[in-house]
């Protein structure tokens, strides 16, 4: 009979201790450590491993195989992935709830009508399942659908099934026998996960697993758990806006600087193949207060509008509110109009808006939201036909961004006539662009140029 120990697992790290502790030692959390029962495994002798292992070779005796990756019918899916899904591989997509992800999965699953898909629920019955097909208003006879918890059975039935790619929903809802603990705690996701991945790569099956996250944004479960699977997605997106991005924060077979855009439909998923046209205001009115940035985002350039609205502060302290756009930054640019520029907004409430909810990193729209404050404080709107690419420093001047030519590209093919550049970006060829090029070493010569 073997032995069993308690040990006290953290929820939040998987530091383990062999006594219960208020305050996690690791990460710091209170109240997140847990009993979990664990058993002593049997050792195998010296002898039997040295037979039954895995023996050592050459790279010239491994055997090369070339697998073909798996086209999913989600262009942007595959996108993101480096072309497909590779067989054998792990695939972890997590996001908050209700942003999508089983749509996704489902809408994917559903899309493959020449391959044998197993799609697994822990979370939703079969007939919940059947709703959202009709919804989605997809039919696949060679997709398999089960609602299992337990990790032997599901294992029982892919091998029965045999399927290229298998789909779990979600992976903290199915749990083993070999571990006491309740599901989705630490143990049971790193063990149900070890397991899967060793049944993937014997017998070259590409799995989906679809994965919650805490409150922070980052995954559930050890971290360890990002180590093991060979891709992490992250779906992103405000549930009060229509449109999510789905980001690769590691891929083994593929780049990490890709992301694909979908728009949330009544009928599902709708990918978004031209996403600047969709974030672009259509009003042809010139209205004070918007600009439009040439950003990037991974590798993909994207225009997109940036609202202000500055006005007179009816209390004593002036509010800043941004929305999408980092807090502290828009303090900084509003310090530099004020000692660079010249523009008094000690006494004004300045608000910033990215429109279509996304957030943006890119210190490139920086021009765009300095020149959108300086429109909405003088209400003069400015041209919606010009748009703007540089970062701002704290002296006033405009620094170099990179991949200028894209954005330029993608300013061009959206028929803008003027684009707004840093003087330091110089390199590339303009002679075949029709879009006017307009180069400024300082933010008062943009202000000059267009509030003329």
């Amino acid at each position: 009979m073997a032995q069993t120990k308690t040990i006290y697992t953290c929820q939040n790290c998987g530091a383990q201790s062999p006594k219960w502790m208020g305050k996690c030692t690791s990460c710091g959390e209170w109240n997140t450590l847990v009993e979990e029962v664990v058993s002593k495994k049997t050792t195998t002798s010296r002898l039997s491993a040295q037979i039954s292992g895995n023996q050592p070779l050459t790279l010239e005796n491994v055997r090369a195989i070339k697998n073909q990756r798996i086209s999913v019918g989600i262009d942007e899916f595959n996108r993101v992935l480096g072309g497909g899904i590779v067989p054998g591989s792990l695939i972890l997509l997590g996001g908050d709830p209700g942003i999508g992800k089983s749509t996704l999965a489902l809408q994917m699953a559903l899309g493959l009508p020449d391959r044998k898909i197993l799609y697994t629920s822990g979370e939703e019955s079969l007939q919940q399942i059947k709703l959202r097909a009709e919804r989605l208003n997809l039919i696949n006879n060679n997709c398999y659908f089960l609602s299992e918890t337990s990790l032997e059975h599901l294992i029982a039935q892919t091998e029965q099934v045999q399927p290229e790619l298998l789909i779990i929903d979600s992976i903290q809802t199915i749990s083993t026998e070999k571990i006491e603990s309740s599901p989705g705690s630490v143990s049971q996701v790193r063990e149900c996960t070890s397991a899967i991945l060793k049944f993937a790569k014997q017998n070259d099956v590409a799995v989906i697993l679809i994965g919650h996250i805490t409150k922070e944004g980052s995954l559930a479960g050890p971290k360890i758990l990002e180590h093991m699977v060979d891709t992490v997605l992250q779906f992103e997106g405000d549930t009060n806006y229509m449109f999510r991005i789905l980001r690769s924060n590691k891929n083994r077979f593929g780049s990490t600087n890709e992301l694909g855009i979908f728009e949330m439909r009544s009928d599902g998923l709708r990918e978004v193949t031209n996403p600047s046209e969709q974030l672009i205001s259509k009003v042809n009115d010139d209205v004070s207060g918007t600009a439009i940035a040439a950003t990037i985002e991974g590798v993909r350039p994207i225009l997109i509008e940036i609202q202000a609205l500055v006005s007179s502060a009816a209390y004593g302290t002036p509010q800043r509110s941004s929305t999408g756009f980092d807090l502290r930054r828009l303090n900084m640019l509003l310090a530099v109009l004020e000692k660079r520029a010249g523009f008094k907004l000690i006494q004004k409430d300045v608000f910033l808006n990215i429109a279509g909810g996304l957030k943006i990193s890119d210190p490139a729209t920086d021009l765009a939201v300095i020149c959108s404050i300086l429109s909405s404080n003088i209400d003069i709107a400015i041209n919606h036909k010009i748009c703007f690419a540089g970062e701002v420093g704290l002296t006033g001047e405009i620094r170099a961004v990179s991949r200028i030519e894209q954005r330029i590209a993608e300013a061009e093919k959206l028929g803008f006539s003027k684009i707004f550049i840093p003087a330091l970006n110089k390199g590339f060829d303009t002679s075949t662009l029709k879009i006017e090029i307009v180069k400024a070493s300082r933010v008062d010569e943009v202000f000059k140029k267009i509030f003329r």
